[in-house]
């Protein structure tokens, strides 16, 4: 009788705590309210639009950087003028919000440049209403340069329409839509050329933005968006690539030396905006997933995010999810039955929308979002089972508080949050910091989140002050 009451007591703490999980695992994923000007956006970028951007870029023969820059029907130079036309078209929506600019410069003879040749970027900037003191400022970009087998031919035709006609008319269709709207922060659009020859447009765009203090809070670059069907036979029209680097390429050797004392591989600026771009994306265009790969970009090569990783801003690469190498730097040519060349046939328009949809919900979301908490640290050698935070507070009249959010140190992404309210500081009580991660991200009274700032360290405590618990005070 005492063993059958033990075990009804057993089970009846099992079936409280199984119910209070679960009511506690609801509240963590409640849903968030979408915002009207969001789903607005996702609807109205048009697959149609994209394939007719896509089939215009392909008819000018050959986009490669080093070909001809005067001819309105053939070359880079065709490409520009139609894309800077196009980008100016879009801005007449914005109500004076949007400006177009055709950014030049000289290239001096380099490797895969054999002699001094103009390289132009087409620069749309959507000016949010923040003061410039404190304006952040967002960048998508896409690559509308082209090539055969060989850089340097600027002569063969290179149509270019996954790599990476895709990337820019995805851009192009962004421009369009969300010029309409009007945004807190800054986003500019941009088509970059000189991508095959390492890098250059985009290169020398972060370079100038560098010189110019700007705050670049996140960049995305699209590139290689339009197959579907892999040259392994597999075909994927659901899910997209998200590429971030873990370890920041400009980390100092003190940062690493701190990150390798408390953690942190896996949680970069860039790393917290692909987790941002997983969640905002799959909330609103919940047919479309988001696999985001722990890798800088595709396995030895590069992208024009790299030139803003560089120089220590958050970026990611959007990629299809499988890739066919034949179509991609191939002169067009049959062998043995099998077509080569990055040709029309072989983009999926549908498809690439729905990865500008996924850009622009990001996007949208950012630049109507409070900024990254700044300053956000962790009081980290006072000995207690408790996670004692604190941050700077944010300074956007519609702020309405702050969440907490972590997650099991093997997690992928965030999985639990609590709101905190309108406070600077605020202790995880009964949460060890040596079992979980934690971050801080900042949300308006609209519910717009910003992504996730992770802590760093605090200094070193006297000995008598490890006990002391951290006070929860209002922010200013």
């Amino acid at each position: 009788m005492k063993t059958t009451k033990l075990l009804a007591r057993a089970l009846l703490c099992l079936l409280v705590y199984s119910l209070t999980a679960n009511l506690l695992t609801a509240q963590q994923r409640s849903p968030i309210p979408r915002n009207r000007t969001i789903t607005a956006i996702v609807r109205d970028i048009d697959a149609r639009n994209i394939e007719a951007s896509i089939r215009k870029l392909v008819s000018f023969g050959t986009r490669n950087t080093l070909s001809e820059q005067n001819d309105p029907k053939r070359g880079i130079g065709a490409a520009r003028d139609w894309l800077y036309a196009e980008f100016m078209k879009a801005a007449e929506a914005s109500g004076g919000r949007m400006t177009v600019e055709k950014q030049s410069y000289e290239q001096a003879k380099a490797a895969r440049v054999p002699q001094p040749t103009i390289v132009t970027n087409i620069v749309a900037t959507l000016k949010g209403t923040q003061p410039e003191s404190v304006d952040r400022i967002y960048v998508v970009s896409g690559h509308y340069d082209s090539m055969c087998n060989s850089t340097t031919d600027a002569k063969c035709d290179a149509p270019g329409a996954n790599d990476d006609a895709s990337g820019t008319a995805a851009v192009l269709e962004m421009a369009r839509v969300m010029a309409k709207h009007q945004f807190e922060a800054t986003i500019v659009f941009m088509a970059v050329a000189g991508e095959e020859q390492s890098l250059l447009g985009s290169t020398h765009f972060a370079e100038e933005a560098k010189k110019q203090n700007w705050n670049i809070d996140a960049m995305f670059t699209n590139d290689i968006i339009g197959n579907t069907l892999a040259g392994n036979g597999i075909r994927d029209r659901g899910t997209v690539r998200v590429f971030s680097e873990g370890v920041p390429s400009n980390e100092t050797p003190a940062e690493a030396n701190t990150r390798r004392s408390v953690g942190g591989e896996n949680d970069s600026a860039s790393r917290q905006l692909a987790r941002f771009i997983k969640e905002m994306g799959e909330r609103y265009v919940p047919q479309f997933k988001i696999m985001m790969v722990y890798r800088r970009d595709r396995y030895g090569r590069g992208g024009d995010h790299i030139p803003f990783l560089e120089r220590g801003w958050p970026a990611v690469r959007f990629s299809e999810m499988n890739e066919d190498f034949r179509h991609q730097h191939q002169n067009p040519r049959v062998e043995n039955g099998v077509q080569f060349g990055d040709l029309l046939e072989f983009v999926d328009f549908a498809y690439v929308a729905n990865v500008a949809r996924v850009n622009a919900v990001s996007l949208a979301v950012l630049a109507l979002a409070p900024a990254r908490p700044k300053g956000v640290t962790m009081l980290s050698l006072r000995l207690s089972h408790d996670t004692d935070l604190r941050w700077e507070a944010n300074k956007e009249p519609d702020l309405a508080g702050y969440e907490i959010v972590w997650r099991d140190t093997t997690a992928a992404v965030w999985t639990n949050s609590q709101a905190v309210g309108k406070v600077t500081t605020f202790t995880m009580k009964g949460m060890s910091k040596d079992n979980y991660f934690f971050g801080v991200r900042a949300i308006d009274k609209d519910g717009n989140r910003s992504p996730v700032t992770y802590p760093r360290p605090m200094g070193r405590n006297q000995p008598a002050d490890r006990t002391t618990s951290t006070t929860t005070t209002s922010a200013p």
